[in-house]
């Protein structure tokens, strides 16, 4: 073990015999009774093995016990990590600096052990492919890859030329921009790719559903649930491929909150495959000028051919 100080994390002095790691309360943790074990602080970046740290300190004049102690109550008020060398070695020298914050905030979100380290590693392996024409696909590859995910950026019909099976990773996620032909959604369904549909248009944001293929409502699903409602949205929906506003209703503010957005459900569905995100049989929607993203939820629809209804 390298033992650190947990990253994105500053040491601050309350009193003269009580030191508090972070400021916001919500993250930070206080050691009273330092006094002269405050020298060990200062050694806790990394560099040293748990062995090199008691020792630097003994020749610091903190004695062995004093050190321990410091040792054991910073580990269990989570401000001590196993610092994640090679990790950080792995990183390409000019991203480096870009995603070690990347990496300190994946540890204070996270609190593991490793300092963030697998978080990033699994980043690092996954790779989202963003088909879309406009602003956002450029901003959301953006976001992503300065996040340590690798981004491709194609038409939808890339994914899997025809006659082709699909070449994505298993950890692959597809981002589905504004409008794409229901035949390129459906074969994504096919070959079982999860992906996530983004829209800004006429002043609103919906980042969402968040599609598993055969588990989750897929876009089909919400347009069925849609004409439950609204018997002519199939007249409307097939009108859309023809017809767009010119110039769509979408500022730059509107854009960059929905980019965030897609790119947290992206983060969310990489490093954590396995837990339901919020964009799973859900629109994630904001509608100016509130500002308030708010949850629509969107059920498998029985009459879908994919099936997820009975997966439910």
């Amino acid at each position: 073990m390298r033992p650190a100080l947990r990253p994105g994390l500053v040491p601050l002095w309350r009193d003269r015999d009580t030191i508090q790691i972070g400021v916001d309360p919500r993250r930070a943790a206080a050691l009273t009774g330092v006094g002269a074990a405050a020298a060990v602080i200062e050694l806790l970046d990394g560099s040293r093995d748990r062995p090199q740290v008691i020792a630097a300190a003994t020749e610091l004049g903190v004695p062995v016990e004093l050190t321990e102690r410091m040792l054991t109550l910073l580990a269990a008020d989570g401000m001590l990590i196993d610092f994640p060398a090679a990790t950080v070695r792995a990183l390409p020298c000019e991203l480096r600096q870009l995603l070690l914050p990347e990496l300190a905030a994946a540890s204070l979100a996270r609190m593991d052990s490793d300092g963030g380290g697998q978080v990033l590693a699994r980043r690092a392996a996954a790779t989202v492919h963003i088909a879309g024409d406009g602003p956002l696909p450029a901003a959301i590859a953006q976001v992503l890859t300065s996040s340590g995910v690798s981004v491709r950026r194609a038409p939808l019909a890339a994914v899997r030329p025809p006659g082709e099976r699909a070449e994505l990773p298993a950890a692959a996620l597809v981002v589905l921009t504004g409008l794409h032909p229901p035949e390129q959604v459906v074969q994504l369904l096919r070959d079982r790719i999860p992906h996530l549909a983004v829209s800004a248009d006429e002043a609103i944001g919906i980042v969402g559903p968040l599609v598993r293929p055969g588990g989750t409502a897929c876009l089909r699903c919400l347009d069925l649930a849609r004409t439950d409602r609204d018997p002519a949205w199939p007249l409307i929906l097939a009108q859309l491929g023809r017809r767009r506003p010119d110039p769509p209703a979408r500022d730059a503010v509107l854009t960059m909150a929905v980019t965030a957005q897609a790119a947290a459900q992206v983060l969310h569905f990489v490093e954590r495959p396995q837990l339901p995100g919020p964009a799973e049989n859900a629109t994630l929607e904001l509608v100016q000028p509130g500002w308030q993203w708010r949850r629509r939820s969107w059920p498998p629809h029985p009459a879908c051919i994919c099936r997820a209804s009975s997966a439910a």
